[in-house]
C-alpha cells in the first residue's frame, strides 16, 4: 500500500498568476516572495535559451534566498526561441506584433528553467523543460485581433497557451511548461529534494 506524502510548503519566487494557478490547481500550499526587478535579466545575446532559463531562475532564487530565512524555495523562468532567437515577455504592443508576426506558420519552443532550493540546507537543483509548438499561419488581421485583447501582455513570446487561442498547437511536451510552471518537472525536482 502507498501513501502519498502530503504536499510540501513552498516559496513561490515569482510574481506570475500563471505559475500562482498552477500551483493552486495541483494543490501545493505556498507563499509568495516576488523577486527584485533586479533579478530578472535582460535577453543574453551569447547565450542559449536553456542557459539563459536556467540563470535566470537561479537568479531569482537567490534574490528570494538573500531574504528568507528556510523554506523550500521554487524559481522558474520560462521564454519561447523560434531560430536561435529568444523571445521574453514582449516591451510593448508593438514588441509583441513582431515577435507574433516571427512565430506565426512556424515551429518555436518554450523553454523553462526551474530552480528548487531547500534553505539554508541544500545546494539549488536546476532543471529545464522544453515544449515543442507550433503556430498557424495567421493574418495581419488575426494578429491585430488578439493583440487588441491585451491578453499578450506579460507572456513569453507574445501568446497565452492558456488563453485556448485555437491557433498554437503542442508537438511535444508539457502543457503547464508553456503556460510558465512544467508541473511534471517540478513534482519530480520536489520528491528528489524531500528524498
Amino acid at each position: 500500500m502507498t501513501t502519498d506524502k502530503p504536499r510540501p510548503e513552498l516559496i513561490l519566487a515569482s510574481g506570475s498568476p500563471r505559475r500562482r494557478e498552477l500551483l493552486d490547481q495541483a494543490g501545493y500550499p505556498f507563499e509568495v516572495v516576488v523577486p527584485a526587478e533586479t533579478a530578472e535579466q535582460g535577453i543574453c545575446s551569447n547565450c542559449g535559451p536553456l542557459e539563459f532559463v536556467a540563470t535566470s531562475a537561479l537568479r531569482k532564487a537567490q534574490d528570494v534566498a538573500a531574504r528568507v530565512s528556510a523554506g523550500l524555495l521554487l524559481a522558474c523562468d520560462t521564454v519561447a526561441e523560434c531560430d536561435g532567437q529568444i523571445l521574453g515577455k514582449p516591451a510593448n504592443e508593438d514588441h509583441a506584433r513582431q515577435m507574433l508576426c516571427l512565430l506565426r506558420g512556424r515551429a518555436h519552443r518554450v523553454y523553462s528553467g526551474v530552480c528548487v532550493w531547500q534553505i539554508p540546507d541544500k545546494e539549488p537543483a536546476l532543471r529545464c523543460a522544453v515544449t515543442s509548438l507550433h503556430m498557424d499561419q495567421l493574418s495581419d488581421d488575426q494578429i491585430e485581433e488578439y493583440l487588441s485583447t491585451g491578453q499578450w501582455q506579460g507572456k513569453a513570446g507574445g501568446f497565452g497557451f492558456q488563453d485556448q487561442l485555437g491557433w498554437v498547437h503542442i508537438v511535444e511536451g508539457s502543457e503547464s511548461n508553456v503556460v510558465g510552471l512544467p508541473m511534471e518537472l517540478v513534482a519530480e525536482m520536489l520528491a528528489d529534494v524531500q528524498a
